[in-house]
């Protein structure tokens, strides 16, 4: 379902990310709210946060509504990570588009001389637009 190794399920039970699982003769016997637990496990992780942090998060579960707060927060602080993270790979991709159009154009031409002294607004409105997401800062 998740595409995790059973390993890796043992370890985080192992860690303490499944608290309430039932086992029957030993098995460990996933019910939905496990299988629930593993879809945030798995976002938490995607998103970059480690054991250590998806550990706390999962015991905050277990202790109640009084750490909404502190839940919320790391949503929030994770999902800005991603969406710092997704700016990030768009300007790299962008710079790959434009890199693309160029060499093609290199090979056209037989050389880079021309594509040497484009100006930006030389450029197809759709390889401009890459050019100078490519070269922005991230702050920009």
């Amino acid at each position: 379902m998740f595409d995790i190794p059973v390993s890796t399920l043992r370890y985080y039970d192992k860690e303490g990310l499944f608290p309430g699982i039932h086992r029957d003769s030993g098995i460990r016997k996933f019910s939905e709210q496990e299988i629930d637990a593993l879809r945030v496990i798995d976002c938490l992780k995607k998103s970059g946060l480690e054991i250590k942090d998806i550990k706390r998060f999962m015991q905050w579960c277990v202790e109640g509504s009084s750490t909404y707060p502190a839940r919320l927060e790391l949503f929030r602080r994770q999902k800005q990570c991603v969406e710092e993270e997704m700016q990030r790979l768009q300007q790299v991709q962008a710079m790959l588009r434009f890199k693309c159009w160029y060499y093609e154009q290199a090979m056209q031409d037989g050389n880079e001389e021309r594509l040497r002294h484009m100006k930006p607004e030389e450029m197809p409105e759709d390889i401009r637009k890459a050019y100078v997401q490519s070269h922005l800062t991230l702050d920009e």
